[in-house]
C-alpha cells in the first residue's frame, strides 16, 4: 500500500480511480487520519463474546458514515494496481540496500524512481508521469 503522503500527491496530481473491492482509501481533513478504508460489498465486525471472538456480517455499524463523496476520499493504491497505471513505461523493480528502485521509459529517457517500499517508489514513477502529462 502506498504511504498516505504519496496517495495524497497522486490524488492531488490527478490519479483516476474507479473504486472497486479490495481498494484501501482514507479520509483526510475528517478528524480519522489514523484510519485505512477498505472497499467492500459487505461490511465485516469483529466481536468479542463469551465463547470467543465472532465475525459478525453487518449492513452498517455504530461509527459507520452516512456517505463520503468520492473525491474526499484519498486512494492508498497497492504495488499492482500502480504497475497497472504505469503500463508500458514500466521497465523493472529491484531491491537494493536500503530501499527498492523502479525504472520507467518517459519517451527516449528512463527514469529511476527510489524509496522504502516498493509501492512508494512505484508511486513516485507515477507522480512523475503524471506532473508531466504522460499518464498509461
Amino acid at each position: 500500500m502506498t504511504s498516505p503522503d504519496l496517495a495524497r500527491r497522486l490524488h492531488d496530481a490527478g490519479l483516476a480511480w474507479s473504486p472497486s473491492n479490495g481498494d484501501l482509501f482514507w479520509l483526510p481533513e475528517r478528524d480519522l487520519d489514523e484510519a485505512v478504508f477498505l472497499v467492500s460489498d459487505m461490511v465485516v465486525e469483529v466481536r468479542d463474546v463469551a465463547s470467543g471472538r465472532v465475525l459478525a456480517f453487518n449492513g452498517t455499524t455504530e461509527w459507520a458514515l452516512d456517505g463520503v463523496e468520492e473525491h474526499e476520499a484519498v486512494w492508498l493504491p497497492r504495488l499492482d494496481q500502480l504497475l497497472e497505471v504505469l503500463g508500458g513505461h514500466f521497465l523493472s523493480l529491484t531491491a537494493r540496500s536500503g530501499g527498492h528502485v523502479v525504472r520507467v521509459q518517459v519517451g527516449q529517457r528512463e527514469e529511476e524512481h527510489v524509496d522504502v517500499g516498493p509501492a512508494d517508489a512505484a508511486a513516485r514513477a507515477v507522480l512523475s508521469l503524471l506532473q508531466g502529462g504522460q499518464q498509461g
